[in-house]
């Protein structure tokens, strides 16, 4: 009797889990209630989250066949294009993958803060410290494939921290693990890179479960309990489909027809402490920061104005708390929106280009505006 019972309590165990993992997939999935007026630039944050899944699951099949070890490093990535199975298509999506990520966040990122999606606070803190951490991970994952680049890029960005006053020394010998970037140093790198990814997995489930939590935001900038909302299957569900399926095409082409574009040429040539490239730089998607970086003759300077271009994003919600709660409409916000876009992909283009004039005096040109448009324009606009 006492078995027959058991045996029951466990089903009905089951079924109640069953249903309500059901229940949440339904409530929060298929009949989550969606504005019935968002577009298709929503679907940014969806392709974010492929680029994601791409990416850890390409990051384990890598970590598979490669070696962190300074000697073996470049040859084990050269194994795995060469002589791995599949390894020269897994490769090429990782290393791509991180660009696209990096576009549909960069473009997930612009949508908010055009149509105030800021305002949502908690949800835009979340979000922009998955965008900070995706950096940290993105340029650990540059320096593993061990070339002149990625060599010289850690030397340059770890020498940062040195302008740190009283521990900037002592935090730059513990990065490197010793006096100069060596094999402790790759060690260390190769871990936290296979580590910040799992930590941004789980900031993505609660940056969603806040999205879920505090509802998603729309063009009109209202009140999501105030405006029509239908299912999000199978209305929004078909416009993400589309919006991946044209990702993935756009992907495929750049895979299999253009895949070192979007690389650096001297990351072929291994790694060599004695023979300094001409002209380091960064990957595309961190050269607007690097612009900025250069633009102030001071180390310190530099290093703290790059920082705080990232805080600037962070602290959105608390520079500017409009009472309109949309203003893309508003041409007082709208032209200097779009001068904002087109300065931060000059900058983009003034990091690539070398520390001379005129490209260093119009680095700072485009500094001011981005510092001017956050700290000076959207508080003034608070007031309007």
């Amino acid at each position: 009797m006492a078995f027959i019972l058991a045996k029951y309590d466990l089903e009905i165990k089951n079924f109640l889990k069953e249903s309500s993992l059901k229940n949440m997939a339904q409530d929060h999935g298929f009949y989550y209630p969606t504005p019935n007026n968002i577009n298709f630039v929503w679907t940014f944050g969806f392709l974010a989250l492929c680029c994601l899944i791409i990416q850890v699951l390409t990051g384990i099949l890598l970590t598979m066949h490669y070696t962190p070890e300074i000697n073996y490093a470049w040859l084990s990535v050269e194994h795995i294009m060469r002589d791995v199975k599949w390894g020269w298509l897994i490769r090429y999506m990782h290393a791509n993958g991180a660009s696209f990520f990096f576009i549909a966040v960069y473009l997930h990122i612009g949508r908010g803060i055009y149509f105030q999606s800021y305002f949502n606070t908690s949800l835009w803190f979340s979000g922009t410290i998955i965008f900070i951490l995706m950096m940290a991970s993105a340029f650990l994952g540059y320096v593993l494939p061990w070339g002149q680049m990625s060599f010289w890029g850690a030397t340059v960005i770890t020498n940062l921290f040195t302008a740190i006053p009283f521990i900037g020394e002592d935090i730059a010998l513990w990065l490197w693990g010793g006096f100069s970037i060596n094999n402790a140093t790759l060690n260390r790198f190769f871990a936290l890179h296979y580590l910040l990814p799992l930590v941004i997995v789980g900031l993505t489930a609660i940056h969603l479960g806040l999205l879920h939590l505090e509802g998603s935001s729309n063009p009109l900038g209202v009140d999501t309990t105030k405006i029509n909302r239908i299912n999000f299957y199978p209305y929004f569900v078909l416009k993400d489909v589309f919006g991946l399926f044209v990702f993935l095409d756009v992907f495929a082409i750049f895979i299999f027809y253009f895949p070192d574009t979007l690389g650096h040429p001297d990351n072929y040539i291994i790694a060599n402490a004695l023979v300094t490239p001409a002209h380091i730089v960064p990957e595309w998607y961190f050269l607007p920061f690097y612009a900025i970086l250069r633009s102030i003759p001071d180390k310190l300077g530099g290093v703290a104005c790059m920082g705080l271009a990232l805080v600037v994003v962070l602290i959105l919600p608390v520079l500017h708390r409009s009472i309109k709660r949309s203003l893309h409409n508003d041409w007082l916000f709208t032209i200097p929106f779009w001068f904002l876009v087109v300065d931060v992909c000059l900058l983009g283009w003034l990091g690539a280009c070398p520390v001379q004039d005129p490209y260093v005096t119009i680095s700072k040109l485009g500094t001011l505006y981005y510092f001017f448009f956050f700290l000076v324009w959207l508080p003034f606009l608070k007031r309007t």
